[in-house]
């Protein structure tokens, strides 16, 4: 009985017990990294340069980007800041004098500034509206910095400096480690020629887990072929079932009330879909369109079912056996997701800048469209839903599939006999045996 008491127990805990962070195989290593350079310490102010990377494969960060939050130890304050500012000023009346700091909570929630900001404001890798774009995507977009200059330190030098701790991204998903001290970060000067280093550098790490991120699945996937007359649509209730408590949704021709509502546009609303059976934000669907002697065609739509929300640099990723063997990408961009390792079976896709890189809202007016060639190879067949993907990720998110009896199938294929099915074949067989044997 106390055996039976302690399994319980134990099955009880895991289900209760929430991970705060999800170990992509995709991509092991992506995290985001919070990188924190002390440059001057004077005793009584500090100088401070903190960057922001973005060391995600296929996930980014979208409008209105990042909230970087930390906690002061002591009593210091940010008395200026370029390429970012804080959201508050908060309570600065123990400080005297004409021009007060820019920032003196305890704890400060710092932005990115905007493109438009001003020249005197600005900082190298700033003023990207907190956006930052994968690693995959743009290389030039998946870093942000900003410089501040703190007052209120009470150490006498800077190896006394008291790191903040407590950091936060302020973005759904993502929770931030303690901060560690690692090799001081080292500057190129003079072309390459000298090397200059920072006093001290901490790195805070931070990790996303889409369970934390969303209660429910925010894309599903439909199916259909050339071969089958059938369109497997999203599983009924993918991300929602209509009527059920927190799920909203507007049918054809309502006006959302949200949209006559003025909304922070520091903050992102919640998503408001279309009425459907599956009551995704989200709908991708691929089709199986054509077979050549060489070759097979695959097309691909993304369709925006969220009435509040364009979805700037999406991305999707398939997990396809095939994917090694793509020859034409049409209107979108690729990039292999793991094509140094021996099976190179994921690969992401992205719109073309300034062409199909923003997917507009909503309906089926809103969406983008490909279409893909791939080579066929030896074994190839469209038997047993090969044709069609094992995973698809939408944002870095899981999308919800089909159920694998529904996938369409070749003309000539069937399911295999059930015993209630072939009883009465079995029956024939057994009254021509007794009569050849008896007669």
């Amino acid at each position: 009985m106390g055996f039976v008491s302690v399994l319980v127990c134990l099955v009880v805990l895991s289900f209760s017990c929430t991970p705060s962070y999800g170990f992509d195989p995709l991509d092991p290593q992506a995290n985001i990294t919070i990188k924190w350079d002390l440059l001057l310490s004077t005793g009584s102010s500090d100088t401070v340069k903190v960057t922001i990377l973005n060391f995600q494969k296929y996930r980014h960060i979208e409008a209105p980007g990042w909230k970087l939050g930390w906690d002061w130890k002591g009593k210091e304050a940010i008395s200026s800041i370029f390429g970012a500012e804080a959201t508050q000023q908060g309570d600065c009346s123990r400080f005297k004098g004409q021009e007060l700091p820019h920032c003196c909570d305890k704890h400060p929630v710092v932005i990115d500034l905007l493109p438009g900001a001003p020249y005197n404001t600005r900082f190298q890798n700033c003023c990207k509206g907190g956006v930052l774009s994968s690693m995959t995507q743009d290389t030039s977009m998946y870093a942000a910095s900003f410089q501040i200059a703190t007052v209120g330190s009470t150490a006498a030098n800077y190896s006394d400096f008291a790191m903040p701790e407590n950091f936060t991204l302020g973005l759904p998903g993502y929770t931030c480690g303690q901060p560690v001290e690692v090799q001081p970060t080292r500057i190129p000067v003079d072309g390459g020629r000298r090397w200059t280093q920072v006093l001290r550098t901490w790195n805070a790490v931070c990790g996303y887990s889409s369970f934390l991120a969303s209660p429910s699945p925010k894309c599903c996937v439909s199916l259909s072929a050339f071969y089958d007359s059938r369109i497997v649509d999203c599983s009924t209730c993918s991300c929602g079932c209509q009527g059920q408590p927190g799920s909203k949704c507007i049918k054809d021709g309502e006006t959302p009330a949200l949209l006559q509502q003025k909304h922070d546009p520091n903050e992102e609303p919640p998503p408001l879909v279309r009425c459907t059976d599956h009551m995704c934000p989200i709908q991708i669907h691929w089709h199986v369109k054509e077979s050549y002697r060489q070759y097979w065609r695959v097309k691909m739509t993304i369709r925006n079912w969220n009435i509040i929300k364009n979805y700037s640099q999406w991305n999707m990723v398939v997990l396809h056996p095939n994917l090694k063997n793509i020859t034409t990408v049409f209107s979108f961009s690729y990039a292999s997701l793991n094509e140094f390792r021996t099976t190179n079976d994921s690969g992401m896709f992205w719109g073309i800048k300034y062409y199909n890189d923003m997917l507009l809202q909503e309906g089926h007016s809103g969406n983008v469209q490909s279409e893909m060639l791939l080579a066929k190879e030896p074994g190839f067949s469209f038997g047993g839903g090969w044709a069609f993907p094992r995973r698809i990720l939408f944002n870095g998110d899981e999308c919800v599939m089909p159920q694998p009896d529904d996938y369409p199938r070749l003309p000539n294929a069937s399911p295999p006999l059930s015993f209630a099915s072939s009883f009465p074949l079995l029956s024939f067989f057994s009254t021509l045996l007794f009569l050849l044997l008896f007669c």
